[in-house]
Formats: C-alpha cells, sequence, structure tokens
C-alpha cells in the first residue's frame, strides 16, 4: 500500500456518517429565449472580449485584418483563411510564440458565461494560448444556453475527440489581478479575444 492509499484509508475510517449522492438527473440548468443576444451580452461584458456580427457575404480575411490592422503574423489551419502560419506546419511549436493574431474554429458557445469551445482541430494546440491575440470564428446556430447542454453536444458527439484527444472551453482574453493587485492582459494566454459571429 502507498502513502496515498494509506492516507485515503485513514480518512475512511474517521467517516462516521455518509450521505446519497443527490440526484441530479432534473438538473438542466438556465435557459434564455434569445441565447444569441445572452451569449453577446456576456462576451463583450462579463468575459470582456470584442465581437463581430458577420453577415454573409462579407468577406471573413477582411474582417479578421481590420480587426487587428498592425499584426504582421496570422496563423490558422482554417481553409480560405489568409495566414502567414499553419500550426499543422510548424517544425517546432516555439515558432507560435511570435504568432499575432491566431484564428481557430469554436464548436459551441455557451450564452449563460459566453464560454466557447475549442477542441484541437491542428497539430498544435498552442496556437490557442500562445497568440498574442486569438480569433474564434463561431456559427449563431451553435449557440446553446447553458453548460448543461454544451458537454451533452460534446458527449453526442463523436469527432471532437477523434484526431486529438483535446478540448478546451474559452471566455475571453486571458487575465490576471494577482500581481500587486493591478489587473494584467496576457498573463497565461492570449492579450486580446474576438469573437466573428458567423450566420
Amino acid at each position: 500500500m502507498n502513502t496515498k492509499d494509506k492516507i485515503l484509508a485513514r480518512l475512511r475510517e474517521g467517516v462516521q456518517q455518509t450521505f446519497d449522492m443527490p440526484d441530479l438527473s432534473q438538473l438542466h440548468g438556465i435557459t434564455y429565449t434569445d441565447p444569441v443576444a445572452q451569449f453577446i451580452q456576456k462576451a463583450t461584458t462579463t468575459a470582456g472580449a470584442h465581437l463581430i456580427e458577420l453577415p454573409g457575404g462579407v468577406d471573413l480575411n477582411q474582417a479578421v485584418h481590420q480587426a487587428y490592422p498592425q499584426a504582421q503574423i496570422f496563423a490558422s489551419n482554417l481553409p480560405g483563411i489568409e495566414v502567414q502560419l499553419n500550426p499543422d506546419t510548424v517544425e517546432d511549436v516555439c515558432q507560435l510564440t511570435a504568432v499575432d493574431v491566431g484564428i481557430v474554429q469554436g464548436r459551441i458557445g455557451v450564452a449563460e458565461n459566453a464560454c466557447i469551445w475549442v477542441p484541437q482541430a491542428m497539430k498544435e494546440k498552442a496556437i490557442c494560448f500562445a497568440s498574442e491575440n486569438l480569433v474564434i470564428l463561431l456559427r449563431r446556430t451553435d449557440i446553446v444556453s447553458n453548460m448543461h447542454q454544451a458537454y451533452a453536444l460534446i458527449a453526442e458527439s463523436g469527432e471532437y475527440f477523434r484526431d486529438y484527444k483535446f478540448g478546451t472551453f474559452i471566455s475571453g482574453p486571458s487575465k490576471t489581478a494577482d500581481i500587486e493587485s493591478a489587473l494584467v492582459y496576457g498573463a497565461q494566454a492570449a492579450r486580446s479575444l474576438t469573437i466573428i459571429l458567423t450566420s
């Protein structure tokens, strides 16, 4: 018996009363009559993201470059996106630290907290975290009300973990206030997040 098992065994010896787990089968989460409007409100306030609603027929590349006019290196593996770097073809993941704007596809938006499910769809997932700025493309029809619905969709789908065994929820730019009570952007990941909502 290793140390961990010994500690857990001693803790169990001290248990005097046990309780059944609560029934969570009827817990469905909050729902919204207009999940898209709620998502937009949460994303642009609480989450601190920039949001662009892109009508059909508008050039996606133009929208991305207008959002970051000073950027030099754009990176993505999405078809039709004009970039200088493809995260599927880099020889060393450290090359992604020079990326000004990373562009990825979000699959599920969550209205209650503006989180976006981004499954790994490229060889180097570091593009989501090493880019100075991150752009997430999201279809309006992929927005649900709550995390319960989002996790159900992830569990039901067979595509998200087919090629890679990683996915993450992203809700805004990286920020922390742990350092001398000053709010710092980009401490652990992207300094800014732009969500482009498409039809």
